[in-house]
């Protein structure tokens, strides 16, 4: 038993330019706080997914990773297996290193259904989502299970998707949430936000922005400006880890 206190157990987050990020000091604090000396919780730091390769050599005591931008996808043929959710939507963002393998999870669901909840109301039914990443496919599984009727909005043209020059008063008025699901606005480039006509936004408009530094960007700024409601990405992210740090101990 002494032996097993003593092992050294290592989690991590795979990402590309995430010195900025939250998990780190979450886990590292979280860690501290359950006494867990013998847990650390660093930084995998890609240029190109296949650099996982390196890190599976080189480090035999991983327990989990969470992933992030922009490998929730491109971690998949990594792994021996998905968890029912995660095959659904097509993206993962926790890893738990098992005896039978990698197996990846999909928590950012479960996050962002937990903190987008609370805001909704009644006439808040249909929805535009910024971006088409990873992330994105979390939010719109959720959306769907909520019953919001969601459009993707990309800057190239996609059958079923609208673009941005796409977005006119019409459409804006009839889309009451609007979540952000790009990285446009995110620390430092805090001036920056998506390419929507913000002077048709009112006060029956959600929107919600997966960024949670700065804690109120450009977009929710943008958006609170003409009486919209606003929510960050903090609770979404507290609420993944959480249930990451659940898979990882089940």
């Amino acid at each position: 038993m002494e032996n097993t206190e003593k092992q050294q157990h290592k989690y991590g987050l795979i990402g590309k330019d995430i010195e900025y990020s939250f998990s780190r000091n979450y886990f590292t604090q979280k860690f501290k706080n359950l006494g867990l000396s013998n847990y650390e919780y660093v930084n995998f730091d890609y240029q190109e997914i296949d650099e996982f390769k390196t890190t599976l050599a080189n480090n035999h005591n991983i327990m989990g990773c969470n992933v992030t931008i922009p490998y929730k996808e491109s971690i998949i043929p990594f792994l021996n297996d998905l968890d029912v959710k995660a095959k659904a939507i097509g993206a993962v963002n926790t890893i738990k290193f098992t005896k039978n393998g990698l197996v990846g999870y999909n928590t950012d669901a479960y996050g962002f259904k937990k903190s987008i909840e609370p805001h909704l109301k009644k006439h808040h039914n249909k929805a535009l989502i910024l971006g088409t990443g990873g992330a994105s496919k979390a939010v719109k599984y959720v959306l769907e299970e909520l019953g919001i009727v969601c459009t993707y909005v990309s800057r190239t043209a996609k059958e079923n998707q609208f673009t941005y020059t796409d977005l006119n008063k019409n459409k804006i008025e009839e889309h009451t949430v609007i979540v952000n699901c790009s990285p446009l606005g995110t620390h430092p480039n805090i001036t920056e936000k998506p390419a929507i006509p913000y002077q048709y936004l009112t006060k029956d408009h959600l929107l919600f922005d997966l960024i949670y530094n700065p804690e109120k960007t450009a977009f929710l700024s943008a958006g609170q400006a003409q009486g919209a409601a606003i929510s960050n990405g903090q609770h979404m992210l507290e609420h993944q880890a959480e249930e990451s740090w659940k898979i990882w101990n089940s």
